[in-house]
């Protein structure tokens, strides 16, 4: 397809999906540099909460190091011409942890469903949209559907308000010809922009979303040096220099960019996020990138092989928030062996 004139707006994931990487760590210091760096850099939209979206922060997810309020408190300072991006999954967050979001500063506020249940986003894109900010929604696992369900669950989603709809490649599962027939499917079926989420775990991601471009897409989720969960995201300054060089159309000052991913490697991750035998696994099995660390943690402590665990947990077909399973699996491994 031509790209003459194309426009892609960039969703920068860094401190929301990064923080899956690092347990939900992050502090008011490294919050507010990065918010910054992206901010010089003019990056279109900046997201940022735990990992797992607004009122996550729990004990069965883990606890973030700072609240909702604190965080959405320090990027929105920290943001002169960026817009502020939140998530948030219903069941985790709800219409007051939204409420609150805008109130903050929020100006993009996803809310996010498993593939094949956006029915439950209704009540809250609508909440949304009556609090005059734009409203995304977006599909989790979105492995799991075919293409014409997807273009199904996004038509609806855009019914209830959705002013930009979209899959995430959750488990970093897909080939690139997965995403151009479920992208080339929801962009024929329904007439607002639309979202695509890569993860890394196959080495595909940056591939997968110029798929996705192909296919029709124009909204692009990435992280600073793919910082996220598992074996990390959409590497975003890789991906805004490609666009680029492709004659795309970003906003983006390529070199602030690339200084804020140096910036991200310094002051927020222990290393860039490495594609390692674990995290490739998780990718074929199709599980959900955030269950690496804990699954190596309780693997480890049971002495049982994180492999068998990641196979297993993809037999089962889990989702996130159903880390209570991990436990369960480890002791009907045990008890097999």
């Amino acid at each position: 397809m031509s790209t003459e004139n194309q426009c892609v707006i960039i969703h920068d994931a860094t401190l929301r999906d990064g923080q899956h990487a690092v347990r939900h760590q992050l502090g008011t210091e490294e919050v507010r540099l990065y918010a910054e760096a992206a901010d010089r850099a003019g990056i279109p939209v900046v997201e940022v909460g735990h990992g797992n979206g607004l009122g996550a922060s729990s004990l069965q997810i883990g606890r973030s190091r700072l609240d909702d309020d604190a965080m959405l408190t320090t990027v929105r300072e920290a943001l002169t011409g960026t817009r502020l991006g939140v998530f948030m999954a219903p069941g985790w967050g709800t219409g007051t942890d939204i409420r609150k979001a805008v109130d903050l500063g929020a100006d993009v506020v996803r809310v996010a469903a498993h593939c094949t249940e956006s029915s439950v986003t209704e009540r809250h894109l609508g909440l949304v949209r009556e609090l005059g900010v734009e409203a995304q929604a977006v599909l989790l696992m979105s492995h799991m559907s075919d293409a014409g369900r997807l273009a199904e669950e996004c038509t609806r989603a855009v019914s209830f308000g959705a002013q930009a709809v979209g899959i995430m490649d959750s488990a970093g599962h897909y080939l690139p010809a997965d995403v151009r027939e479920r992208i080339g499917a929801i962009t024929a079926a329904v007439d607002v922009p639309v979202i695509f989420h890569g993860h890394n775990n196959l080495s595909l991601a940056v591939a997968n979303s110029l798929a996705a471009i192909d296919a029709g897409a124009t909204i692009l989720d990435a992280c600073a040096r793919g910082f996220g969960a598992g074996a990390g995201n959409t590497q975003l300054e890789v991906l805004a220099a490609i666009l680029d060089r492709q004659g795309l159309r970003t906003g983006i000052d390529l070199r602030a960019l690339l200084q804020a991913a140096d910036l991200a490697q310094e002051h927020l991750m222990p290393g860039p996020p490495l594609i390692d035998s674990v995290s490739v696994m998780s990718g074929l099995a199709g599980v959900f990138s955030g269950f690496k660390l804990p699954v190596l943690s309780a693997a480890a402590a049971a002495g049982v092989d994180p492999m068998d665990v990641f196979a297993e947990l993809g037999r089962r077909q889990v989702v996130a928030g159903q880390e209570d399973l991990i436990a369960d699996v480890i002791q009907a491994l045990k008890e097999a062996s």
